[in-house]
């Protein structure tokens, strides 16, 4: 293990950046994307749980779709990591950090059923849309067109796949009732 010891740069700092885009502004945005960041990791941990955890009929097609879920939500966190890393801030990495800066909650460690683990994914997909197109907007009102389109990028993926939670919480299916039972 290294022994150095020298912080180049403390947590929760932003530093002047390249980008020139002035620090005040800089320091908004990097602190939404922190905040999104962080919501980002909690949906994914909880993504990541229901994909362990998945029983019944259906186990196979709701395994890999949860999985493919939780991949696009890890694409999506690292894309905003590095936009905050490029605006000259630190991007929120620690669990406990992430947890204590989320706006969203993760759903407790309980086993629930695949209708209710989907429900909550779907609550928690809704409030990270919504916080993500606050966060849109900040970009685009302090002047930084390049964060508000990384982050549709991000939302139109979010919208995708919480739309798909939503199909699956249709109450039409073709398992027969007996095989649920």
């Amino acid at each position: 293990m290294s022994t150095q010891k020298t912080v180049r740069q403390s947590a929760d700092t932003v530093e002047e950046n390249e980008l020139r885009l002035e620090q005040e502004k800089a320091e908004q945005i990097v602190d939404a994307l922190n905040t999104e960041l962080a919501n980002s990791y909690v949906l994914y941990h909880q993504l990541k749980k229901h994909h362990w955890v998945v029983e019944g009929a259906e186990f196979l097609p709701l395994h890999e779709f949860i999985e493919e879920a939780y991949e696009h939500v890890e694409e999506g966190a690292d894309v905003i990591a590095e936009r905050a890393q490029a605006l000259g801030g630190v991007p929120v990495s620690g669990p406990s950090n992430q947890e204590d800066r989320a706006t969203v909650e993760f759903e407790g460690e309980d086993v629930y059923d695949v209708r209710t683990m989907f429900e909550n994914d779907l609550e928690m997909y809704g409030d990270i849309i919504e916080s993500m197109r606050d966060s849109i907007e900040l970009a685009e009102n302090l002047g930084d067109p390049a964060t508000s389109e990384i982050l549709r990028e991000i939302l139109v993926t979010l919208e995708e796949d919480g739309h798909h939670f939503e199909h699956y919480l249709e109450d039409d299916t073709l398992v027969l009732e007996e095989a649920t039972h």
